[in-house]
């Protein structure tokens, strides 16, 4: 049986190596520098279930991001990652239910698992 595919797209290298080290495990992870990249590759792998995004990136914020990709894979759950205080924006998507929660970095890993487990079983 094939891993489910997750996507992270941040602009820190150190953040994507993190994530893909401690997941790489369960699920097959897939990362991107910026939004951009981020909408090339869900393009091309229509199966990936979960999407995490860093908050603010070169080109493009997270939650536009977001808003793209959910566009292209509707099927995904999103989840934005910031270093940043939670703010009008972040709560805005989520209550339109584009995004099913926020983590504050540095991030918690075993918050993440668990938050990524919760949407596998969802969809």
């Amino acid at each position: 049986m094939s891993k489910p595919k997750i996507l992270y797209v941040d602009d820190e290298p150190l953040n994507l190596m993190l994530l893909k080290v401690n997941f790489s495990k369960q699920y097959e992870v897939l990362t991107a520098p910026d939004g951009p990249s981020g909408l090339e590759i869900l393009k091309n792998n229509h199966d990936i279930r979960v999407v995490l995004s860093d908050m603010k990136m070169p080109y493009m914020s997270g939650i536009e991001f977001i808003r793209l990709a959910s566009d292209i894979s509707p099927q995904s759950s999103y989840f934005i990652v910031t270093g940043f205080d939670f703010n009008a924006e972040i709560q805005e998507a989520q209550q339109q239910g584009l995004i099913r929660k926020y983590f504050s970095k540095p991030f918690k890993l075993n918050e993440i698992d668990f938050e990524i487990q919760q949407s596998l079983q969802l969809n």
